[in-house]
């Protein structure tokens, strides 16, 4: 995978996009970390996922305390250049609360008839 050729993103005030981690065989949405140019350049280019940390202020790779790695497969742009999507190969949860994937909380919503 290549950053050559990337279209230029549309990023926040603070230089971050959105970066939605989906599991390459089930299609299940992981989590939502950010990226900034470097931590997608790192993705593309080190076979392990890297995010910024807004709390941190740092860049962390997916499992280097955890151990629970994401190896990316590929990786699109929305068509407003504002998002990523990656597809990964998912060792262990994703959730540093020890579930599967971050989106595990219901909320109820009412369809119109």
């Amino acid at each position: 995978m290549s950053t050559d050729s990337m279209p230029q993103l549309k990023k926040d005030a603070e230089g971050l996009v959105a970066a939605v981690i989906q599991d390459d065989t089930t299609g299940e949405v992981l989590m939502v970390g950010y990226m900034d140019d470097e931590a997608l350049r790192r993705t593309a280019s080190e076979g392990r996922v890297t995010f910024w940390s807004r709390s941190r202020q740092e860049y962390w790779r997916k499992g280097d305390t955890s151990g629970n790695t994401q190896v990316p497969r590929s990786i699109a742009i929305d068509c407003d250049g504002d998002a990523v999507l990656i597809r990964v190969d998912q060792s262990g949860p994703a959730c540093h609360t020890g579930a599967r994937s971050c989106f595990f909380t219901p909320i109820q919503i009412q369809v119109p008839a």
